[in-house]
């Protein structure tokens, strides 16, 4: 109850943020629905036997003040999965500096808790013997902060932005299962978004095809007490996003993993996501 409660009072105030700051934007609402064929977290495949994942949420934008909530829902496609049902709430803000300059840089902030409702946010640890247990298998409640910095002009090339990630994460509470499972992300990343013929007829904005990719060096996150403090994959990414309407749009995506360290995971991935989003 006491969670719940710090939940409720940190969204209560975020809104009352963006309601007093807000001055001529309007409330952002974006809806999405988006179709994992696996599950990918930090590199780790949270559900094992490839299962693939069903991934709603809703997105608030406060009046574009840059302050906004995020909720998302993790489930399954397959049975075994039951405690593996995440919920996660993102409070975040963003915006940019040095406008018009070649180091303009944007940035975004945030705090995530990602919360197991049908599993016990404390209790006796688990151990995990080797080979790695999944993480859903011994992981609790845990809480993150983050921040992400892009430099869409630093290169001089149109579309092609580098960006550095950093991410916090540790357990909700004390005596948890995720007690050892806390730890530091570094990540960098190099994007580059190129203009394309339209792939449909009568779309109503630009096409855009968007490569990807990620380097990421872990630190601590993952499984109880066993991870290495190494780089432990690159991400490359392909997709484009088909703009249906003004509001409705679809988006097609495919990734692929690169492991290089067997304690986050010891095979490549290859998956792809399918998103349908309307904003009102």
């Amino acid at each position: 109850m006491k969670k719940k409660g710090i939940l409720l009072a940190a969204v209560i105030l975020l809104s009352a943020a963006g309601l007093i700051q807000a001055q001529e934007g309007e409330l952002g609402v974006t809806l999405d629905v988006t179709y994992l064929s696996r599950y990918i977290w930090r590199g780790i495949d949270l559900y094992n036997n490839n299962t693939s994942a069903i991934q709603p949420s809703i997105d608030i934008d406060f009046y574009g003040t840059g302050f906004g909530v995020t909720v998302l829902s993790s489930r399954a496609n397959g049975r075994g999965f039951e405690n593996a049902e995440e919920l996660d709430i993102t409070l975040y803000y963003y915006n940019s500096l040095f406008e018009n300059e070649t180091y303009a840089t944007d940035y975004r902030v945030g705090w995530v808790y990602y919360d197991y409702p049908d599993r016990a946010s404390k209790g006796p640890k688990v151990d995990a013997p080797r080979p790695l247990i999944p993480v859903v298998e011994t992981l609790a409640d845990v809480q993150e902060l983050y921040a992400v910095f892009a430099w869409p002009e630093i290169l001089g090339v149109k579309g092609l932005v580098p960006s550095y990630i950093f991410a916090h994460i540790w357990p909700a509470q004390s005596n948890s299962n995720a007690t050892d499972n806390g730890g530091w992300i570094h990540a960098l990343g190099l994007d580059y978004g190129i203009p394309t013929a339209l792939f449909l007829p009568d779309m109503p904005a630009e096409q855009i095809l968007k490569l990807s990719s990620l380097a990421v060096y872990n630190s601590g996150v993952g499984a109880t007490g066993m991870v290495d403090h190494d780089w432990s994959h690159f991400t490359f990414g392909l997709s484009t996003e088909f703009a249906i309407t003004d509001n409705v749009s679809f988006t097609p995506a495919i990734y692929y993993q690169l492991s290089m360290d067997d304690s986050i995971n010891d095979d490549d991935e290859t998956w792809c996501g399918l998103s349908m989003t309307y904003k009102f």
